[in-house]
């Protein structure tokens, strides 16, 4: 199970690593559907939260990929709220209807709602932060 933990984890590193050079180059634009049309404030605004969006994620992924064990599991531990956080564009791209990444049908963007669990239990699990939250909610976490 060892493995099959480390094959996970580097594989969501990599793809995190991915998704945030994305953000900052090729598909910068296709990110702009991610972000919630009631956070558009302004098409600069929208494109600082892509950005930063972006910059998050590579260094979740490096940590995912870098990072010592103990360390690794509070990156595992934030990477799961990061899913949560942007959760909620997920949500508007299907309420919206918006197409991006091929998502193109109500169906598919349905769908991929579906996944947001698993990476966060992939971002938990593979990294040790479940382990790491339970310490920390009952005061016992080594500092």
């Amino acid at each position: 199970m060892k493995y099959v933990k480390q094959f996970f984890r580097l594989l969501l590193g990599a793809f995190m690593t991915y998704a945030g050079i994305s953000h900052l180059t090729f598909n910068r634009q296709e990110f702009v559907a991610q972000v919630p049309t009631w956070l558009q404030f302004s098409p600069q605004f929208t494109d600082f939260i892509v950005l930063s969006s972006g910059f998050v994620e590579i260094v979740f992924g490096l940590g995912l990929l870098l990072l010592v064990a103990n360390k690794r599991a509070v990156c595992g531990a934030l990477l799961a709220l990061f899913y949560v956080a942007i959760f909620p564009g997920n949500i508007n791209q299907y309420v919206n209807h918006i197409d991006a990444f091929g998502l193109n049908t109500d169906q598919a963007r349905l769908i991929r709602l579906f996944f947001q669990p698993v990476l966060i239990f992939l971002a938990l699990w593979t990294t040790g932060g479940w382990k790491y939250w339970k310490l920390w909610a009952k005061g016992k976490l080594k500092e």
